[in-house]
């Protein structure tokens, strides 16, 4: 992809640095919740200031969790591109290694999922909650199968596209 291809707006991110959030994100919390708080959706528990997997006490709150209210109204943090001759050679491979990664993270930050995986003419399109995951999994595909990777993040929006291909 070249800077001819670029979106407009969108920013080559330098791979040495993390992702810091410049806007309002619209999907984080307000203020803090009553402790414990358990996400109907999901079952995702906030507690000690954050959202975690655990048992669910009978006398939790209930309160959709940022994740949740992303995938309800169909607006994802993260959009990453894979595609290529080689990827649609190992498609299967490549693609149980993105579920992988998203489960890995999922362990201990249960707000990291993938939305949605469209199939393309050339390739797939995974859409995520956050824009970390996006990074990870590119970050992923990229450590096990080479290729060319590009991350574009729009400030602004709060919003990162990841193109792979090989």
């Amino acid at each position: 992809m070249n800077s001819h291809s670029l979106h407009p707006g969108f920013h080559p991110v330098r791979r040495d640095r993390l992702l810091q959030e410049q806007t309002h994100d619209t999907y984080k919390l307000r203020g803090k919740l009553p402790e414990p708080t358990v996400c109907p959706d999901c079952g995702a528990v906030f507690r000690g200031g954050r959202w975690l997997q655990g048992e669910v006490p009978p006398d939790a709150h209930r309160e959709t969790c940022p994740a949740c209210h992303r995938v309800k109204d169909h607006y994802p943090a993260g959009f990453v591109s894979l595609g290529g001759t080689f990827f649609a050679a190992h498609r299967e491979e490549i693609m149980s290694l993105v579920h992988h990664e998203e489960q890995r993270e999922r362990q201990t930050h249960p707000l990291k999922r993938i939305m949605a995986v469209e199939a393309q003419d050339d390739g797939v399109t995974v859409t995520t909650t956050d824009v970390h995951l996006a990074r990870s999994i590119g970050d992923a595909v990229h450590h096990a199968y080479q290729g060319a990777l590009e991350f574009h993040y729009k400030p602004d929006e709060n919003l990162l596209r990841v193109h792979w291909t090989r």
